[in-house]
Parts: structure tokens; C-alpha cells; sequence
């Protein structure tokens, strides 16, 4: 009966530890992510609106039809990015993913506080460059530091009613993301 019950029990722990690793493994592995989804549809360091989903076709899983979206597939090896999203009426959103689409930082308009999400993405090392200036403060400019070179910026602009789809798109086409030459 213990001998049964030790196999059991080895059994219930070799199950775990393979569940454990293969969900730590699939995002390495996974072919389709994010980023390489979006590869054929954005130019790199430029905002691309995103075509709006349907419950046939949608670019990425879960996009909500309530939104409008748009991407920045950055590389900041050629400078830093300058980033500048203008804020809709309802409710806009910029969320910043590694290659890897793990999220590193998010800003809404309500912590923006501005009519305009404006901001500087750099790495660590860019960052490192920039001289300091007195005159400046954090709330003058924000810089985000990026873990990765590359990676993807995700703009969504709110339509509370379908009639509003315009004006939060009319908000995603003013976007900018522009590179920053290194000086």
C-alpha cells in the first residue's frame, strides 16, 4: 500500500514539474507572437493604425471592438524614440512591450495629466548620454528606459459608443513615433 501510494505521489510530482516547464517554455517557443505578427503590417519607428477587429479576423487575439488601436515597432539602435500621442476624448492608453511582449511600462491620459502623451524611449546606456539640464524636471519630460532594443509601443483610444469609432481613430492618425538621431 506505501509503495503504491510513493508511486502515486511520484507520479502527481513528475506531472508538476513537466505542466511547470512546458508553461515556462511555450514563449520561447511560440512562432506567432506579437511582434512577429505585426511584422508584416508596421514599418519600423513609425505608428501604424491597426485595421479594426472583427469576430472573423482580428490581427492580434482579444483586441476589443470598443477600441482603436495602433503599433510602433521600435529598434532603438539608431537613436532614441520620441513619442507623442495626442489624447481622445474618452480614454487613451500607451503600453510598451520588450520583443519578447512582456510589459515593461503603461501610461494613460489621466496619469498624463496633459492634452498629449509625450515622452522619450531609450536604453539604459542612451540614457546614461543624455546630459542634465537644470531647467528640466521630471514632470518637463519623461524618459522610459527600455530593457530591449527592440520592441513594440501599443496605442488604444476608447469609443464609448460605435458612433465615436471616428474620433478615436482621428486621435490614433496624429500620432508620432520618430527616431532621435544619437548625437
Amino acid at each position: 500500500m506505501i509503495r503504491a501510494l510513493l508511486w502515486l505521489l511520484g507520479a502527481i510530482l513528475l506531472g508538476g514539474i513537466v505542466h511547470l516547464s512546458t508553461v515556462l517554455a511555450m514563449p520561447k517557443a511560440a512562432t506567432q507572437d506579437a511582434y512577429s505578427r505585426l511584422v508584416p503590417l508596421t514599418k519600423v519607428n513609425a505608428m501604424v493604425p491597426l485595421p479594426a477587429p472583427t469576430a472573423e479576423n482580428s490581427v492580434m487575439p482579444f483586441m476589443d471592438p470598443a477600441f482603436s488601436a495602433a503599433v510602433c515597432r521600435y529598434d532603438l539602435s539608431g537613436g532614441t524614440i520620441k513619442l507623442n500621442a495626442p489624447l481622445s476624448q474618452a480614454y487613451t492608453s500607451v503600453t510598451f512591450y520588450t520583443r519578447n511582449s512582456v510589459a515593461y511600462y503603461a501610461i494613460d491620459d489621466r496619469a498624463a495629466g496633459r492634452r498629449a502623451i509625450e515622452l522619450d524611449l531609450m536604453t539604459p546606456e542612451q540614457h546614461a548620454q543624455v546630459p542634465e539640464e537644470e531647467d528640466v524636471t521630471a514632470a518637463d519630460r519623461l524618459i522610459i528606459e527600455s530593457p530591449t532594443s527592440t520592441g513594440l509601443i501599443v496605442l488604444r483610444t476608447l469609443a464609448p459608443e460605435p458612433g465615436l469609432m471616428a474620433m478615436a481613430r482621428r486621435a490614433l492618425a496624429n500620432a508620432q513615433c520618430r527616431i532621435e538621431p544619437v548625437q
